[in-house]
């Protein structure tokens, strides 16, 4: 848990109707990458720890008989049936409302478990000791985020990127200066150092794994306000009554930054850190799946 800071379920109150369309994709490849890493072929279960609108546990739907995906937040929940059902999953896919710190073993037991850059928001020691007793033996932990070091130029893209300083300007003006998170603030932003954590709680590894990206991606105004609302730190309940006017603020921003409304951005690689339970007693060369 974030030192000086507790979880309260604001978090992201608001956010879900915007975070598939502000949020910029994974990787093309993701699901291949995991299925050849993993072994996967459409048996075992899959459990989405921070699920959010389901955006990871959709993509990796068809690579598991079952898909259970867990979040706190009430209109991520119902987003996430909600697209299940778009994709024609929703009878293979079960939503459950709850913190991570609450998974009990009336889930059962599950092959794969994938954080989606949620880890960071929980009782990390707990939760990974929790979903390692989920996991089957040889089972993995599954950590997936964009890669954040690499350089992502526009320079030869049709379009401007959005002012992503400006924008910050404009939420700090609205918010202050202290990231908002929830009820509380992050003074010092979200814990790393998950390495650690997942070696203390008796997981194997981690294999790093990157999925290339690199693509030229197109967004407009109505893209770049998603965004911004998807985000923990601007989550639409923190504007309150000023709601309207900040988004006025940000939308004149935009058309000023681009005067065709549109903007460009290179997809972000994704990273991934596979950590693994120990292999069943004598099997130490495959990752168990289990029957359909």
């Amino acid at each position: 848990m974030v030192e000086g800071w507790e979880w309260d379920d604001t978090l992201f109150a608001g956010s879900a109707g915007y975070y598939r369309r502000g949020r910029l994709p994974y990787a093309p490849g993701l699901a291949e990458t995991l299925a050849g890493a993993l072994r996967l072929d459409g048996r075992g279960r899959l459990l989405d720890v921070g699920c959010g609108p389901g955006i990871l546990a959709l993509d990796l739907a068809h690579l598991f008989h079952e898909v259970v995906g867990v979040d706190p937040d009430a209109g991520m929940i119902a987003e996430a049936g909600r697209q299940a059902a778009a994709a024609g999953v929703a009878g293979k896919t079960r939503w459950v409302r709850a913190r991570a710190e609450e998974l009990s073993a009336d889930l059962g037991s599950f092959t794969v478990a994938t954080f989606g850059q949620s880890f960071h928001w929980m009782d990390r020691d707990l939760v990974a000791a929790t979903v390692r007793d989920l996991l089957r033996p040889g089972g993995a932990l599954v950590h997936v985020s964009d890669l954040r070091t690499e350089p992502r130029g526009v320079d030869d893209l049709p379009h401007p990127p959005a002012p992503q300083a400006a924008i910050d300007d404009l939420v700090r003006d609205y918010l202050g200066p202290v990231r908002r998170a929830g009820r509380g603030v992050l003074s010092r932003g979200t814990p790393d150092g998950e390495a650690t954590i997942l070696a203390r709680a008796g997981y194997l590894g981690p294999e790093r794994l990157v999925v290339p990206g690199g693509q030229a991606l197109e967004r407009d105004v109505d893209d770049v306000v998603a965004g911004v609302y998807s985000m923990s730190f601007s989550a639409p309940h923190l504007f309150g009554p000023r709601r309207e006017k900040f988004e006025a603020d940000l939308r004149h921003l935009l058309h000023e930054a681009s005067p065709t409304a549109r903007f460009s951005a290179r997809q972000p690689a994704t990273e991934i850190f596979l950590w693994h339970t120990p292999p069943p007693l004598g099997r130490r060369d495959a990752l168990p799946v289990e029957p359909a």
